[in-house]
């Protein structure tokens, strides 16, 4: 499940207009500022670029974003898109002998030959779903030990999804209600202001006539106003809002179709066996998909062209994005997210970033085979912690660096994992974002992921929130270590990302609970990530890693021969 923020609380009341608010006064890069200098919780990156890095050779390194898909024609993405050089385009040969067909900028392992997989079911409706034809009609009574336990089970699933379908339609209809009652008073308003420009000046020279309607849509506007004056009039706003409240409707709807549906089932469309784990061949070369906003969004995070003068700047100025699809919307599965792992890694990446994440992982130990298989060969994995507002400790978010398989003696975690939370740009105690997961063990660091403005398809930009926003921005900080530093590995940019990181002294509201505690409570590194600290920790750091000359400043990064697994 792609992690954005949850819709229903973007349009679902008056306090809906976060999405509106600090817009004119919060820039849209405050995510790369600096606390000191600009009184923000940014990473840092623009000052690091100015004071640590300018004149620095860089080696370009691939980061490969795990997700829905990235529209590689974007303007400020085609530049910095991943070719695979040993690729010829459309001839329909797997030139390179990879296994993949014109894969030229990545793969989707959600596709097929008669097209893409869009929605899919949750992890849980799935296992339900298998679990239904034989206990449906059961009587736990006459079960057998192992068998009760597997009955329990299918009965928690069920209630469960059930539950959740309930919620959707509550929600589909609490959406629906609102979008009527706030569009309606703002027609109301319309009338009232007639031709006029849409102004608390304006607005303030109304006679409300004691109109309750008229009432409630001029103290709504002034709010909406106070914060974001760039509606020239009500039709625009409506139009604006309109947006917002249609993003709801779809998400709702599609869950109920299609995520809490056990008769759904898409895999037809690309193809595969799916039970067979081992499968690594199967899926399309469209790296884009049919909906990749939330891919794109996160892949401008992380690598946008810098200095070009349009849109935005990545936090990454010498990385290649490759775009390995799949995530639907739904949950990905566990099968999908191993061979993405892999392919990324035997195509050169050195950093994956997976927004992503689900709370049920029935093939763990295959996606746990592909972690190890990346830190193998020196690729460190970044992941969002989640957006429900848990602990991760105690509510697990898959995947995550612990692995299924536990060993008597050795690693019983992944060393090239880095799980990240949300940051928000107020001051502490409101410093981590309200959505966002936590864990003293699981969550490493904290990194921005409110208010972030990034692009989306057809060459546009947006803001959103969530990890997953939180996410590729770490990974573009990680992205920057490795291109400046290569002789770095994985782990020791893990290590200096948390050692470098920014720490709270003062307490913070916890996510869900809201009480407060230090930041230490509930992150390994009780810090914020930080750019600047990093580069200055990193140039102090000796690198374990051994490069040819070729490698060290290779000027589109990648392996050298990618027919061939890294060994």
């Amino acid at each position: 499940m792609r992690f954005l923020k949850p819709n229903l609380f973007l349009v679902i009341s008056l306090l809906m207009f976060q999405n509106l608010f600090g817009q004119d006064a919060l820039p849209r890069n405050w995510h790369l500022l600096d606390k000191s200098q600009d009184g923000l919780n940014g990473t840092s990156t623009e000052k690091a670029y100015k004071e640590l890095l300018a004149g620095k050779k860089a080696k370009t390194i691939v980061v490969a974003i795990l997700d829905s898909g990235v529209e590689p024609d974007h303007d400020d993405l085609k530049d910095v898109m991943w070719t695979n050089p040993k690729e010829i385009p459309g001839n329909g040969i797997d030139d390179d002998k990879n296994g993949y067909i014109d894969d030229i900028h990545g793969w989707n392992f959600i596709g097929g030959k008669n097209g893409n997989v869009a929605n899919d079911t949750y992890e849980a409706t799935r296992l339900y779903a298998q679990l239904r034809y034989k206990y449906e009609q059961a009587d736990r009574s006459k079960l057998t030990g192992k068998q009760k336990k597997e009955y329990d089970q299918f009965i928690k699933l069920k209630t469960d999804t059930e539950s959740r379908q309930k919620s959707a339609q509550t929600n589909l209809d609490y959406i629906q209600h609102t979008e009527k009652l706030i569009l309606g008073l703002l027609d109301t308003l319309a009338n009232a202001l007639g031709d006029q420009a849409l102004n608390l000046e304006n607005i303030n020279n109304i006679d409300e006539k004691d109109s309750k309607s008229l009432s409630m849509s001029i103290a709504m506007t002034k709010q909406i106003l106070a914060e974001n004056s760039n509606f020239k009039n009500v039709a625009e706003l409506k139009s604006f809002l309109v947006t917002d409240f249609e993003e709801g409707k779809i998400h709702y709807t599609n869950e109920l179709k299609y995520a809490f549906n056990p008769d759904y089932n898409p895999r037809t469309i690309i193809g595969d066996n799916y039970d067979n784990v081992n499968e690594r061949i199967y899926g399309n070369n469209d790296v884009e998909g049919p909906d990749a906003s939330h891919g794109t969004h996160v892949a401008g995070l992380v690598a946008a062209k810098r200095s070009n003068g349009i849109g935005i700047d990545g936090v990454a100025d010498h990385v290649r994005i490759m775009s390995v699809r799949c995530v639907p919307d739904g949950d990905e599965r566990d099968k999908d997210v191993a061979n993405a792992i892999r392919y990324a890694v035997d195509n050169g990446a050195s950093i994956i970033n997976m927004s992503f994440g689900k709370g049920h992982s029935p093939n763990k130990e295959t996606v746990d085979e592909a972690v190890k298989y990346a830190k193998d060969h020196d690729v460190l994995l970044v992941h969002a912690s989640g957006n429900s507002a848990e602990n991760n400790d105690k509510v697990p978010n898959y995947p995550n660096k612990y692995f299924a398989k536990k060993k008597f003696l050795g690693c019983n975690k992944a060393s090239n994992w880095l799980e990240v939370g949300a940051l928000s740009f107020e001051d502490a105690p409101k410093s981590i974002a309200g959505f966002s997961n936590y864990g003293k063990k699981s969550v490493d660091l904290f990194s921005p992921g409110v208010q972030i403005y990034s692009t989306i398809p057809n060459n546009k930009y947006k803001n959103e929130q969530g990890t997953s926003m939180a996410s590729p921005i770490a990974a573009g900080v990680a992205a920057l270590i490795r291109s400046y530093f290569p002789e770095l590995t994985a782990k020791q940019v893990r290590k200096i990302l948390l050692e470098s990181a920014v720490k709270e002294t003062s307490k913070v509201t916890v996510p869900g609970v809201k009480t407060d505690a230090k930041l230490s409570d509930i992150s390994v590194s009780g810090g914020m990530i930080n750019s600047y600290e990093a580069v200055k920790l990193a140039s102090k750091t000796k690198g374990k890693k051994k490069l040819k000359n070729s490698e060290r400043f290779d000027p589109e990064g990648g392996i050298q021969n990618p027919s061939q697994p890294r060994t």
